[in-house]
């Protein structure tokens, strides 16, 4: 089982020829996608080659339409490995180049697919769109299998309580602060990102340091204080992190503030990792130090007791 980077204009490595495909965005690694990538072991198995996942980077809208690309749900090493765990034997991470996007469906089919990847059988959603301005649809993708005798399964949209899981609806949950229902939709806790910077270190004055972080490369949940599990080194912690601004110090600036329970030690410039388990309350001004750090105080209390004990 590999992760390795593919042009999909050079030849792929013999361990990736000749099995099931699927290929897309795969944004986030939602329910939908591992409903997609358990029938991609089956027909992987029913021809007796890999299970071969492709995904892009960077996304395909970072260079056609940059205004109106959005922060993704998970970082590119992050999505290769929940799909290498999710079921597929190789993951190709697709070097996305003005040279790939300008191939006709036609031409992505039969130079990427089946030139390089000598597919066998495809996998995908009903949704998917592929070649040059999303041309291709799924009805274009099944001629040009009829005509390569290539096995196609379109896999049907997940839904959950009635509604459709999606990378949109995550990023919609995670905005609105919803950690609970993102979780659902993913199959495990949200996770950000992030190096530890330099703060204020009023947390420390005020009994409760946190850990600041900076360099997001996906969504940031929108504000309010949460209950979460950060990692660092293969460790973890419970902890309670503030997203957003600090009201009580007339404070505008939009920040993820993260104090982890039982920890002492230096962070800074260590990456960390952050799992959103519960949202606890909105951020908001108190009227002095005391009462923030009562406060404080509780959320710590319900943070430990939501996220687990250290590791």
């Amino acid at each position: 089982m590999t992760i390795a980077s593919f042009s999909g204009l050079e030849p792929a490595s013999a361990a990736c020829r000749g099995g099931a495909v699927t290929i897309g965005n795969f944004d986030g690694v939602h329910l939908g996608h591992l409903s997609l990538l358990a029938e991609l072991r089956r027909q992987a198995q029913a021809v007796g080659g890999p299970a071969v996942a492709v995904t892009f980077d960077p996304h395909p809208l970072q260079l056609l339409q940059p205004e109106r690309f959005l922060p993704v749900l998970t970082t590119i090493a992050d999505r290769a490995a929940l799909l290498q765990a999710g079921g597929a034997d190789q993951v190709l991470i697709l070097r996305t180049s003005p040279e790939l996007l300008r191939l006709t469906p036609d031409a992505f089919f039969t130079e990427v697919l089946v030139g390089r990847l000598a597919a066998r059988a495809l996998v995908e959603g009903q949704d998917f769109r592929f070649g040059r301005d999303r041309a291709g649809s799924v009805e274009t993708l099944a001629g040009l299998c009829r005509a390569k005798e290539l096995v196609l399964s379109i896999v049907p949209p997940l839904a959950r309580d009635g509604v459709v899981v999606s990378s949109s609806r995550v990023r919609n949950a995670l905005l609105a602060g919803d950690v609970r229902k993102a979780t659902a939709l993913l199959g495990r806790p949200y996770r950000l990102h992030g190096t530890v910077g330099v703060g204020q270190r009023r947390g420390r004055r005020l009994g409760f340091p946190t850990a600041n972080l900076e360099r997001f490369e996906t969504v940031v949940p929108g504000d309010g204080v949460y209950a979460v599990r950060a990692w660092s080194q293969g460790a973890s912690w419970p902890a309670a992190a503030n997203v957003g601004p600090n009201p009580t110090f007339s404070e505008d600036a939009r920040k993820v503030e993260v104090h982890l329970i039982g920890f002492s030690g230096d962070l800074y410039g260590a990456a960390l990792a952050v799992d959103f388990v519960d949202r606890l309350r909105d951020t908001r001004p108190f009227g002095g130090v005391d009462d923030l750090v009562r406060q404080l105080r509780a959320d710590v209390d319900q943070a430990a007791r939501l996220a687990g004990p250290a590791s």
